[in-house]
Parts: structure tokens; C-alpha cells; sequence
């Protein structure tokens, strides 16, 4: 299925960003911000991002305050920027689309892991396939700026 969303320069520039803003909202309304590693379907307008290994207020990924956001409210945000010193590079991509967490071994698509590692070498020796993940059903993008530049 061809991607209606993203567009091949979208999907370049999400291809060269290390880190991604993720967008929840809490219990009260108000905006939750965190960086996250990322991942996009090659097939799909879907981007995964772990829940990894990295220390946590709490050792069980589904108590993360992220995580109850999504199941309160599956509707998130996410930014990708480029900064340049010379503004003529800049540029940001925004995302909106719904979340849910998905068992890594049951519910992600084949090879969803292994890019995860190739893009991310950290991953080496993190337990993605035991823990659960985030994906993102992108329904709408935004960008300003030159996707293409470099």
C-alpha cells in the first residue's frame, strides 16, 4: 500500500532525523513533551518508536505517564526539526495521528526491530523484543522549510 501522508521527501527527512518530539496530552489537558527514537513502516504511514531499556521512574514501560496518556487519549503529536546556523536549512516536519501500544513481538511488522538497531547502534543489547512499543497511525503532516536540503 503506497503511503498517502507522507510524502517521499517527508519519509527522507524523517530517514536522516536521530530523535523525534513526541506529543501526548495528560489527564488534565495539558501538553506532555519527550523525545523519542524512532522508526517508519516502509509500507505504511506508521512510525514505531520502544519503549527500551533506558532508566524509567518505574521498570514496567506500561506505567510510564507517555503510555497512559495514549491510552486516555490515543491522539499525539509528534516534531521533527532540522537546525541550521544558516537559516536557509532549516525546516520541521509535525505529524498528528493516533497511538496505541503494541506487543513488539505480536503486533510490529517484520524487520521493525532490526531497523530499529540498524539506525540506532544503542540498541545492541536492549530487549526490544520483550518490551512493548508505541505506534503512531499518521493521519495528517504539516512542514515548512526544504525537506531535501541537507
Amino acid at each position: 500500500m503506497a503511503s498517502t501522508v507522507l510524502t517521499a521527501a517527508r519519509r527522507r527527512f524523517l530517514g536522516e532525523a536521530r530523535r523525534a518530539i513526541l506529543a501526548t496530552l495528560d489527564g488534565e489537558g495539558r501538553p506532555r513533551l519527550v523525545p523519542i527514537c524512532f522508526v517508519v513502516d516502509p509500507e505504511h504511514d506508521t512510525l514505531y518508536s520502544p519503549l527500551d531499556d533506558k532508566p524509567k521512574r518505574t521498570d514496567d514501560p506500561r506505567e510510564l505517564a507517555r503510555v497512559r496518556d495514549i491510552e486516555a487519549r490515543p491522539e499525539v503529536s509528534v516534531l521533527v526539526d532540522r537546525w541550521d546556523e544558516d537559516w536557509t536549512g532549516l525546516a520541521w516536519l509535525r505529524l498528528q495521528g493516533r497511538a496505541r501500544l503494541i506487543d513488539t513481538g505480536a503486533a510490529a511488522p517484520a524487520g521493525t526491530i532490526d531497523r530499529l538497531r540498524g539506525r540506532y547502534p544503542q540498541y545492541a543489547h536492549h530487549r526490544l523484543e520483550d518490551r512493548p512499543m508505541i505506534a503512531i497511525a499518521v493521519t495528517r503532516a504539516s512542514s515548512w522549510g526544504d525537506m531535501d536540503s541537507p
